[in-house]
């Protein structure tokens, strides 16, 4: 199978993830429910992926680093955890892991506003984050990279333009994290940071990230067991275990610490420019063929590896249901994400989207052009 749906999980992982898992489930026990020497061993290993994280996220406390088992759960403990009523503004960009739980918060009184802006526009997005401000607004939210268009958000500048207005500021980094440098000691405003370990951080499955960069108060999603501070019945007061109840996912974890390592010696800007290189050259053969529109940003340092394209006189699932017949994955429809495609004007009939990885090949890029060139034939 040639795969290029990346974008919803990186398939072909780094060659360490495989064995760590293994013997991190023949060597492990549970974090902090014992002395003897499988729990010591799960504890380390846990700690030693925060570590790594922290570094390459520039997070000055490993603590900060907190686990969850995706980026959908990460986001939904950050929304929940900082917003009680009042209004929140998000791009016009935003996964659904964004969109539904202000929606399920509805019931509290929570408001929200997209902010919508045309693609691969960062000061336009920038200004409608601004127009979008009311009064009572009490967060405002941003994908860094759209999963649906590869669109690059200037959360730098959001997180500037949050810290100015005296607004928290929460980073779907779902897209992001593992190719685009985001440093956490660049960021004020920022109170989370969230990401899936599955996808550009090339873990496992059932792993996921929250930067917990902030300061303010923040409710728990979750409570029960970590560990620490058993005589209480309240939840612990301190990360990691205010947001870590449960058993952790050490295998997981152990799997998404040699993802992480691999990023770290590949460098994010290495894959992201192998990436982007392949993204160019499919969007430029692409827009040669009739019929065949093709997202792609004019400057090339505004998007990232995630291309999307529709064809006038064929449905997007239809052709990826062709590129299947012909071994090829790909993602077709709305991608979680209808409120990219009503911003950019491509709802309801979604795209056809496109993302390599770290391990795809040119020729991987000229075997799925042939296969989308017989496809519309």
């Amino acid at each position: 199978m040639i795969f290029f749906d990346n974008a919803a999980t990186s398939y072909q992982k780094p060659p360490g993830v495989y064995p760590a898992m293994r013997e991190a489930m023949q060597s492990c026990a549970s974090v902090g429910r014992g002395g003897y020497a499988a729990a010591e061993a799960a504890a380390s290993r846990v700690y030693d992926c925060r570590e790594a994280i922290a570094a390459l996220f520039h997070v000055p406390d490993p603590q900060k680093v907190i686990f969850t088992y995706n980026a959908t759960v990460a986001l939904n403990m950050a929304i929940k955890g900082l917003m009680t009523d009042g209004h929140a503004v998000i791009s016009g960009y935003e996964h659904n892991a964004v969109v539904r739980p202000l929606s399920a918060l509805a019931r509290q009184g929570v408001t929200f506003t997209a902010a919508a802006s045309p693609l691969f526009q960062p000061e336009e997005l920038l200004s409608a984050f601004r127009r979008a401000v009311r009064p009572d607004t009490e967060l405002l939210i941003c994908c860094h990279v759209s999963n649906v268009f590869g669109q690059i958000a200037p959360v730098e500048a959001l997180d500037d333009l949050a810290w100015e207005l005296g607004l928290p500021l929460v980073i779907d980094a779902s897209q992001s994290a593992g190719m685009l440098p985001l440093s956490a000691e660049r960021l004020r405003a920022t109170e989370f940071i969230c990401m899936p370990g599955h996808k550009g951080l090339y873990g496992p499955q059932g792993t996921g990230v929250m930067l917990h960069l902030g300061q303010r108060p923040c409710r728990t999603l979750i409570e029960g067991g970590t560990g620490s501070d058993s005589a209480s019945l309240s939840q612990p007061g301190f990360d990691p275990d205010r947001f870590e109840s449960g058993t952790h996912n050490v295998a997981g974890i152990a799997g998404l610490l040699e993802g992480v390592r691999f990023v770290r010696r590949e460098g994010e800007a290495a894959i992201l420019g192998r990436e982007r290189q392949l993204t160019r050259y499919l969007g430029e053969e692409l827009r040669r063929l009739p019929g065949v529109q093709v997202f792609l940003s004019r400057d090339p340092a505004l998007q990232t590896g995630v291309l999307s394209f529709t064809c006038r006189d064929l449905p997007a699932e239809t052709m990826a249901e062709r590129l299947s017949s012909a071994g090829i994955a790909v993602r077709a429809g709305l991608h979680c994400a209808p409120l990219a495609h009503l911003t950019a004007g491509t709802y309801p009939g979604g795209t056809v989207r496109l993302s390599p990885g770290a391990f795809t090949k040119l020729s991987d890029a000229n075997r799925l052009l042939s296969a989308v060139r017989a496809a519309l034939r």
